[in-house]
């Protein structure tokens, strides 16, 4: 009976191990240390740039296979700045991002691709109500390091681009006043959950 007991929880470990040894963590993404950059033409003869802040969100991190790990964040809409007020404030109406219905913008990977070299982070993307996949380039994560106050930080940054007329965002607006292709550039650092 003893012996029985015994290989019984031997067997139970075992089954366990593959769990206790995989390298996953968690982190939150830091708020005040996170933004979006974004670009688009405006006339074809500038380039008009802004940010969104307020990200929140959860990386689940595979140290051993990056593609195994996870990405979601929520971005306050009502946080755009172009630094031009009124700019601000039409961007928020319901002309473009229609903070009054749609108050955040959602990410959520589906998938990461390694190969080459490079690292790409696809998921799903919903703007001012409408869910697209996109695809950006990664660089990261950093070296995991000490922080203020001694908890462990990290850092990634992403970029890439998407089609406003995916979105139907700011479609009163055709491509020659404002380029259909948005550019983004994402910075993130996150922090490790104890």
């Amino acid at each position: 009976m003893k012996r029985a007991l015994l290989l019984v929880l031997a067997s139970a470990g075992l089954a366990l191990a593959p769990a206790v040894n995989a390298q996953t963590s968690t982190w939150t993404i830091d708020t005040a240390h996170s933004s979006i950059g974004f670009a688009v033409k405006h006339l074809g003869v500038s380039t008009v740039r802004g940010t969104l802040t307020g990200i929140k969100g959860t990386v689940t991190l595979d140290e051993k296979d990056i593609t195994k790990s996870t990405v979601e964040a929520v971005i306050d809409a009502n946080s755009v700045n172009t630094n031009v007020e009124a700019r601000d404030k039409h961007l928020k109406s319901p002309d473009f991002f229609n903070v009054a219905a749609n108050p955040t913008l959602t990410f959520k990977s589906t998938k990461l691709v390694s190969a080459g070299g490079k690292t790409q982070l696809i998921g799903d993307l919903t703007l001012a109500g409408v869910t697209k996949s996109v695809t950006f380039d990664l660089d990261g994560p950093a070296p995991a390091q000490k922080g203020q106050g001694g908890k462990i930080i990290s850092g990634f940054s992403a970029t890439g681009s998407l089609s406003r007329s995916n979105f139907n965002f700011g479609t009163k607006f055709g491509s020659a006043m404002l380029s259909d292709d948005v550019k983004f550039t994402i910075d993130v650092e996150i922090d490790k959950v104890q």
